[in-house]
């Protein structure tokens, strides 16, 4: 691959160097968060993390581990910037985003340090582009304090069983309602738009339902518009982890196989609805 040929010399003056035989592992799960123009990235020798945020209330994060990358070197403990997420996307699929078996587009990405671009190599049928995208420097992400002691509930659901969830509730309710309780109705999704009120529930025993673990009753509501990106996320997973703290935050975990076969984390956190009281 003509990418890798380049010279280790030239690698010595960026900080970070990824690359990848298969562009759309990357473009794939970018989309899966893309619902705003700007995302932080953060690059650690563990991998990349990349950040949308959206009004201190919804929060995406997808994270690209080291092994998913041909090559993946980094030259100090933390490398951060931030870009735009369209941009990038378009510089992605700038070959058109192939989906012809054996025909893919190589990528290098290369990073040289605070106020440089972030610069694309992209190798197609032998036909190399070269993109530089202006970067900024990186806003602190919204800590969530989402953590795993303050959990209470949380379930672990096959996809395609949410998938088939919100394809028949009403997506003009305002509000996606969800209870979670150790006693029936176990697992419930619930709207409230112009058809009426509608309800989806799940048993503990499902066969869709890989783990059941709740604690204690909860109902909270969550602007559907806040949700509704991370239907992107859904329709590219395989698993979902849904979990509430004792605040009522949400949590949505979503487990995506890549064209090969390499497992990659897509991660939702919303707030809940303030305006709505507690019944």
């Amino acid at each position: 691959m003509p990418l890798s040929t380049q010279s280790q010399g030239d690698d010595e003056q960026y900080v970070l160097v990824a690359s990848m035989d298969n562009a759309r592992n990357l473009s794939n799960i970018l989309k899966a968060i893309t619902f705003k123009d700007h995302a932080i990235f953060s690059a650690t020798p563990n991998g990349l993390k990349v950040t949308v945020e959206d009004s201190k209330c919804l929060q995406a994060n997808a994270f690209i581990q080291a092994e998913i990358f041909q090559e993946f070197t980094i030259r100090e403990d933390l490398v951060g910037f931030q870009v735009n997420l369209t941009v990038l996307l378009d510089c992605l699929n700038i070959f058109g985003g192939s989906t012809v078996p054996g025909v893919s587009t190589a990528l290098r990405m290369c990073y040289k340090g605070y106020g440089y671009p972030l610069t694309l190599f992209l190798e197609e049928g032998g036909v190399v582009t070269v993109c530089k995208i202006n970067t900024q420097e990186p806003e602190e992400p919204i800590d969530f304090e989402f953590c795993s002691n303050n959990v209470t509930n949380k379930v672990i659901l096959q996809s395609e069983s949410l998938k088939e969830a919100f394809s028949e509730l009403d997506m003009t309710s305002e509000v996606l309602q969800i209870t979670m309780s150790p006693n029936q109705p176990y697992f419930r999704l619930s709207t409230f738009g112009n058809s009426g009120n509608a309800h989806y529930d799940y048993p503990k025993d499902s066969d869709m339902m890989e783990l059941f673990k709740c604690t204690k009753t909860q109902t909270n509501r969550y602007k559907m518009s806040l949700l509704k990106p991370s239907t992107k996320a859904l329709a590219l997973s395989c698993k979902v982890s849904v979990r509430t703290d004792s605040r009522g935050f949400l949590s949505l975990q979503y487990l995506v196989r890549n064209d090969d076969g390499q497992i990659c984390f897509v991660e939702y956190y919303c707030c809940p609805d303030q305006e709505v009281e507690e019944e």
